[in-house]
């Protein structure tokens, strides 16, 4: 009942923009958003490798990982060196209005980034640093994370997928391993509509979700089925509105399939 995505080490080693300089940075968020994906300790290991071999910096987004939130399940580390930019923030802390980035870089990388800060923005808020910086200071932050944040989801998790379960069990479902972030990726397979086209009949119903073709950029998808077939949902939400949502898309998406066997 779950799927994983991995990086495809030989397209990415095989790309002519690579081996010809044209690119600037390797890219990645660890967990994923929208589909909770934790990339592996050997993954990262081999994106650095890749990034020093080349001359470009790696680039992680860490919004959801560790030290905070830490809304993290599998089995990972969490390492830098020279040559890696660790991104952070406390937007998903308590602090979704007033995101405050923290970056781990190399001393030239901070200075670049201060200058642009600089000229960017010109009256940057202060709100969330200085809610923060106690919370930092007597590494009760951490303790937030590990204690309070981690576990909430963590249940969620485990609840959103017992209610999958129940509710679609007998009908073509995939989940994406959840291992993190905040949102779970869903794959009907061979459903007789888009998930645009879902999208729009789960909103008449109450219920919010969003379809995949967005979160394939730089993808053709008009060929691509997959990439009509998945949603990204929430576990954000209080018990009851997760299990109320996940009803409505139980019995939407069992219809669904139901009508196209007739």
């Amino acid at each position: 009942g779950f799927f994983k995505y991995r990086v495809d080490f030989e397209a990415l080693e095989n790309l002519p923009a690579l081996k010809e300089g044209r690119i600037g940075a390797i890219c990645c968020s660890r967990p994923t958003n929208p589909t909770g994906n934790v990339l592996t300790d050997e993954e990262m290991n081999h994106l650095a490798e890749i990034a020093k071999r080349y001359d470009v910096p790696l680039i992680i987004d860490n919004a959801y990982g560790m030290p905070f939130p830490n809304i993290i399940y599998s089995d990972a580390h969490l390492n830098w060196d020279d040559n890696t930019i660790l991104c952070f923030s406390l937007s998903k802390i308590g602090l979704p209005g007033v995101r405050t980035g923290i970056i781990v870089a190399d001393a030239k990388v901070i200075a670049a980034v201060s200058a642009m800060n600089a000229v960017v923005n010109l009256a940057p808020t202060r709100f969330g640093a200085a809610i923060a910086t106690p919370l930092v200071e007597n590494d009760r932050i951490k303790q937030l994370s590990d204690n309070e944040v981690k576990p909430f989801y963590q249940q969620q998790a485990k609840l959103a997928v017992k209610l999958l379960k129940e509710a679609l069990g007998n009908y073509p479902l995939v989940i994406h391993k959840p291992e993190g972030a905040i949102f779970f990726w869903l794959w009907f397979k061979d459903l007789p509509i888009t998930t645009l086209e879902l999208y729009e009949r789960l909103k008449e119903k109450g219920t919010l979700i969003v379809p995949s073709k967005y979160f394939f950029p730089g993808v053709d998808v008009s060929d691509y089925q997959h990439a009509h077939e998945c949603i990204r949902m929430s576990i954000a939400a209080d018990e009851q509105t997760l299990t109320d949502g996940i009803k409505v898309i139980g019995d939407v998406v069992r219809e669904l399939y139901d009508e196209a066997k007739k």
